[in-house]
């Protein structure tokens, strides 16, 4: 952008205002789905109450994503469709968070327990029979199930009618496979034997982050926002320079808060990853910086759910000293720095300065986040 343009001051209040009519659409959903759970029988309550709990949170990243991407394409900022897609959207990550909880085996999510720990506490409390362990798993995986379907139910009726539905369909369809597909290859990466060359295990690492995350994060909400009010193809392309390296950008902090983050900030506990066996680039980065001795019993430790404070605080500290970490960070940096760049590309495309400048902004705040 040329040094003499005054760069318009973001408008938190807006996106205040759209994150608040995000959850007015959730809670119709939500309503609609109650409704439908009392006629089929009242013990199918909980199903919709523990998805109604988990999108109460969170930080409607997708949706306002989402909703830049209709502005830039010209959309209404209060348009009532871009709040119903960003609900949509919001539904979409509970189930994903949900059964990719289940595939972690992590017990909590956002500070409370994960849904399958919360429907094993529902089993106990009731004093059913069998085991609690089975009914949480299955409850949560039929949750993630339904908002799943809720979350299509809002899409469709979100793309029915817009200037590009087949072409939005076409980039919903990715978004859904590739999360699936991306999950696939993070569970294979912690089931398969450790890697012999550590530039495979990152670059397989990078496959995980590209497809499981960035991608459903940043590319396709900036994307189907745009499609949705009639983005062509040039303006979508141009908003994948900016959203590819940013959702990358993203799920690396993420990777780094879930070995060092704070436990009061991220709702969840001090080293996590370390105990679900997450083969993130931070790992595979200090696998090939590390003595081969030191890089297996790195290995020989990872997905121990038992893992102690200790064992956690002593691998923190490894990966601090070898370096992985400083790496790490250096490549959040670099990403951040491409994709505020590439928002500067969007001005030839006509996307207002106003929203340019939110999305910067958005870029700045969620790569440098410490939850």
């Amino acid at each position: 952008m040329p040094a003499d343009v005054a760069v318009p001051r973001p408008r938190p209040a807006d996106q205040d205002r759209f994150r608040a009519a995000v959850a007015d659409a959730l809670d119709r959903l939500l309503a609609e789905h109650r409704d439908l759970a009392r006629d089929v029988h009242p013990l199918t309550a909980p199903l919709v109450d523990a998805i109604a709990d988990l999108t109460a949170g969170g930080k409607r990243l997708r949706a306002v994503l989402a909703w830049l991407g209709w502005r830039a394409a010209g959309g209404e900022a209060e348009d009532p469709r871009i709040a119903e897609a960003g609900a949509a959207f919001e539904l979409f990550q509970a189930a994903a968070l949900i059964h990719d909880d289940i595939l972690d085996r992590s017990d909590t999510r956002r500070g409370m327990p994960s849904v399958h720990r919360r429907f094993e506490s529902l089993h106990r409390e009731a004093g059913w029979r069998h085991a609690a362990e089975h009914f949480g798993v299955s409850a949560a995986i039929l949750a993630g199930d339904v908002a799943l379907g809720m979350s299509e139910t809002a899409f469709a009726r979100v793309l029915a009618g817009t200037p590009r539905e087949d072409r939005a369909r076409a980039e919903l369809e990715r978004m859904r496979f590739g999360v699936m597909a991306g999950q696939y290859l993070d569970v294979v990466a912690e089931m398969a034997p450790a890697a012999r060359d550590a530039r495979e295990a990152e670059a397989a690492a990078e496959a995980v982050v590209e497809h499981k995350s960035a991608r459903y994060s940043a590319v396709h909400p900036l994307a189907l926002g745009g499609l949705l009010a009639g983005a062509d193809d040039g303006l979508v392309t141009a908003f994948a320079r900016v959203s590819l390296p940013f959702g990358m950008a993203f799920q690396y902090r993420d990777d780094l808060l879930g070995v060092f983050g704070d436990p009061a900030t991220t709702g969840k506990p001090a080293g996590d990853d370390l105990r679900e066996g997450k083969q993130t680039v931070l790992i595979a980065r200090a696998v090939e910086l590390l003595a081969p001795d030191e890089a297996a019993a790195l290995d020989a430790d990872l997905g121990d759910p038992d893992l102690g404070a200790d064992r956690v605080a002593h691998w923190q500290g490894v990966l601090e000293a070898c370096g992985a970490r400083r790496a790490v960070e250096e490549r959040v940096a670099a990403l951040s720095h491409e994709a505020a760049g590439a928002v500067a590309g969007l001005l030839a495309h006509g996307v207002p300065e106003d929203v340019s400048a939110e999305l910067t902004q958005l870029i700045d705040a969620y790569t440098s986040r410490r939850h």
